[in-house]
């Protein structure tokens, strides 16, 4: 496979395939739940169910992922998780019943976890190490894998309806990202930045004081930013993880689209959120990440909601897109963020991010059993709504700060 000579885009694409394979596995998936359901037999609260396994697994990974953060690094975690992750779905195709499913879907949700603070953690030393924006565009990658395996599903469900056949391409071409990855990623020592700075096993920047104070190592009590940095997070990923979830069934169950025109429900959030996070960091420049957050998240719940109450397919597709466009930026600048804070609120913040994204959709699962999908999508649109207001408590970095250390980086 190519690989550029610079040592930036080389380590840019090496992570990129990373956020790339976490969102192909994660769609992969969400594509086919309705293919699972009618599979195993189950009842919407059970789809539900099946998807808190997840968030449950993410949830409890929290202190394993700091362990092995510590004790492995954020390469080697990274690479490990990828490849269990890929062939996790063979597992879940092969599951013969519901209990083994909840098992498989709760360990999904681990690994996942390991990955998505992995992964996040590589970024923030690419951009520490050589001083240039990447996170935004890191971002889009996950969004074209979702879109890529929304693209896949849609065409092996028109081949075939065998959800084995489907996740075992899908398999290889997971570990074939894994593998392109491997040479690439940074390891302890090329993630330490430039500068006097320090840098963990994960690659973050230790926040060192002027009189070279160390960062202190013990656990304490999060700050009311960081708190509100979760807050944020979490229902961020809960709308975002909402539309790869519960799309294909609105559209299926509610909107009466076909089996083929299901699945473009998380293409549209997934194509929307490329093209935005393509930009995201030109735009967190020029107009700074607090305004992009605020009016980002407000579009997606004033658009969702919208199409919820207009009905059928064509302002659905609509809404979604307005979810994907506004919702883009929001995880990249909370990311950035946290980083900033050091490694360990970045730890927490990807672990609040990957609970709100695999446990979030199964409380809109529970939502819709009760009343129906409408109004559990219009729990997503509140979720949106949420988030704007969090990023008016949090203080996000002025729009110059980027651009004018980069000049004076190019400038000494």
């Amino acid at each position: 496979m190519w690989r550029p000579n610079d040592p930036f885009r080389k380590g840019q694409l090496a992570i990129a395939a990373l956020f790339c394979s976490l969102g192909f596995q994660y769609a992969t998936w969400a594509s086919r739940l309705p293919s699972i359901k009618a599979h195993l037999g189950l009842t919407t609260a059970e789809v539900g169910l099946l998807l808190m396994a997840t968030g449950v697994g993410a949830a409890a990974s929290f202190p394993l992922v700091a362990m092995l953060m510590r004790r492995l690094g954020s390469r080697r975690l990274a690479l490990g998780s990828a490849v269990c992750l890929a062939l996790l779905l063979l597992v879940l195709a092969a599951a013969p019943d519901y209990p083994v499913a909840l098992v498989v879907m709760a360990c999904d949700g681990v690994l996942v976890g390991c990955l998505n603070v992995a992964m996040n953690a590589q970024g923030a030393a690419l951009e520490v190490r050589h001083g240039r924006n990447a996170m935004a565009k890191l971002h889009a990658t996950f969004s074209g894998g979702s879109l890529f395996a929304a693209l896949l599903a849609s065409g092996m469900n028109a081949m075939t309806s065998t959800v084995a056949v489907h996740f075992g391409v899908a398999t290889v071409l997971l570990l074939a990202l894994a593998g392109y990855a491997r040479s690439g990623l940074l390891t302890g020592d090329e993630a330490k930045p430039d500068t006097a700075g320090e840098t963990d096993a994960a690659g973050v920047t230790d926040a060192a004081t002027a009189n070279g104070t160390r960062r202190r190592t013990r656990w304490s009590l999060p700050s009311r930013m960081t708190l509100w940095m979760c807050c944020a997070m979490a229902f961020g990923t809960v709308t975002e993880g909402a539309m790869n979830d519960w799309s294909a069934l609105y559209l299926k169950g509610v909107a009466k689209a076909s089996a083929e025109l299901a699945p473009m429900g998380i293409a549209v959030v997934s194509c929307m959120m490329v093209v935005a996070r393509l930009f995201a960091d030109g735009w967190r420049d020029r107009w700074g990440d607090g305004p992009i957050v605020r009016l980002g998240s407000a579009l997606a719940g004033v658009g969702l909601a919208l199409a919820l109450l207009s009905g059928g397919v064509v302002p659905a597709l609509a809404g979604f897109a307005c979810v994907g466009l506004g919702i883009a930026a929001v995880t990249p600048c909370v990311y950035v963020a946290a980083a900033g804070q050091g490694s360990d609120v970045l730890t927490l913040v990807a672990a609040m991010g990957t609970t709100g994204l695999l446990g979030g959709p199964p409380v809109i699962g529970f939502i819709a059993n009760a009343t129906g999908l409408v109004w559990g999508l219009g729990a997503v649109a509140v979720s949106a709504g949420i988030v704007s207001l969090c990023a008016t408590q949090i203080r996000w970095p002025r729009p110059t700060t980027r651009v004018s250390e980069e000049r004076a980086r190019v400038d000494a």
